[in-house]
């Protein structure tokens, strides 16, 4: 039964990654499904992760895992299927990929243990686009003042550097023309009025501190931070990969600390300051969150909104919507209410404003 359900949760996410443009990881894990039925070297990989909710994403910790060895060149033979490594894959290379994904699986079985034990934590930059738009929001909502900026489930902090990304669209651009992170096409249609008006009163924004919080974070200065966080981005995206590979540079620029501590916790130490702007924000995050712990986030939220100083909430999380999940940025500035501003796709681009 334990191994039917891990089956059945690789499945839904090989359907996940056939909807994101990830045609080699969905291939793979309809395979690894089989295998895990059929009490193979998947169902071995896994054995100590079989009973795992659904939240704690075991495909993608194994697909991570594997990755790993791939990027650091310990899977030459199916690293030609994976363009993260200068290969290619085509849907007439499935079986012949899968067998080299199966050889990697048992022969690393103890290396791939270890990586299960870690938490899939990709620091998804594109979902800056949502978030700075948010930002310019919030920061002409008071008038632009100096800002500082908290976020939850941080990961590795490379989205508290977003000001310093540059952001383009047709007739838009916002941030450093040689920053090393580029957004483009980041809107699908027009460019919002509200995100017109606030980037055009502030060309810059003046960050005074930079404060994240996540359970387990990693450091994206060193190589096993790094790695992870590469292993994580799915092989065939390969801008997303790029966007990354930017963040990471700039990340050994500009230093950022990220507490290892719940959100709620690192919510109640936290409090307003005169003259800033404090920013809280966090992106597709919310599911990880125990709804008990979360409760205590909202209490917390609250409680900063209602001292009376500059305070806003960006969000970008997934809200369902007729049945599906649609990824939607949210903003509420002080004690108002709360504004849906854009939705975008999961990764954060493009984004659209109806």
């Amino acid at each position: 039964m334990s191994r039917e359900q891990a089956a059945a949760v690789m499945e839904q996410q090989a359907h996940a990654c056939r909807n994101m443009d990830a045609a080699l990881y969905a291939d793979l894990l309809v395979r690894a499904a089989a295998d895990a039925r059929a009490g193979g070297v998947c169902a071995e990989a896994i054995a100590d992760w079989v009973d795992a909710p659904a939240a704690a994403a075991v495909p993608l910790r194994l697909l991570g895992g594997v990755h790993a060895l791939v990027l650091t060149g310990r899977a030459p033979e199916l690293a030609q299927f994976y363009p993260s490594a200068g290969g290619a894959y085509a849907p007439d290379d499935a079986e012949t990929c899968w067998a080299a994904f199966q050889e990697v699986v048992a022969a690393e079985h103890g290396a791939l243990r270890g990586w299960l034990r870690r938490p899939p934590q990709t620091n998804e930059v594109g979902r800056a686009n949502l978030l700075l738009a948010g930002l310019l929001y919030a920061v002409d909502q008071v008038g632009g003042l100096p800002v500082r900026l908290v976020e939850l489930g941080a990961s590795a902090g490379l989205n508290l550097r977003t000001d310093r990304f540059r952001v383009e669209a047709p007739d838009f651009a916002w941030g450093p023309a040689d920053s090393p992170v580029r957004l483009p096409d980041a809107w699908r249609d027009r460019v919002p009025g509200w995100l017109r008006a606030g980037a055009e009163a502030y060309p810059e924004l003046t960050v005074v501190e930079r404060l994240g919080c996540d359970v387990t974070p990693l450091d994206p200065t060193s190589d096993d931070g790094g790695l992870a966080l590469r292993a994580y981005v799915w092989p065939e995206h390969t801008a997303r990969a790029a966007r990354l590979a930017g963040a990471l540079e700039l990340a050994r620029r500009l230093p950022v600390q990220i507490t290892p501590v719940g959100a709620a916790d690192f919510l109640a130490q936290l409090d307003p300051q005169p003259g800033t702007l404090t920013v809280v924000w966090h992106s597709v995050m919310r599911q990880y969150v125990p709804s008990a712990e979360w409760a205590r986030v909202t209490a917390e939220l609250d409680r900063l909104a209602a001292t009376g100083m500059p305070f806003a909430h960006l969000l970008f999380e997934p809200y369902p919507v007729n049945g599906r999940h649609h990824f939607q940025l949210r903003a509420r500035v002080g004690t108002g209410p709360e504004r849906l501003l854009a939705e975008a796709h999961p990764h954060g681009l493009p984004a659209w404003a109806e």
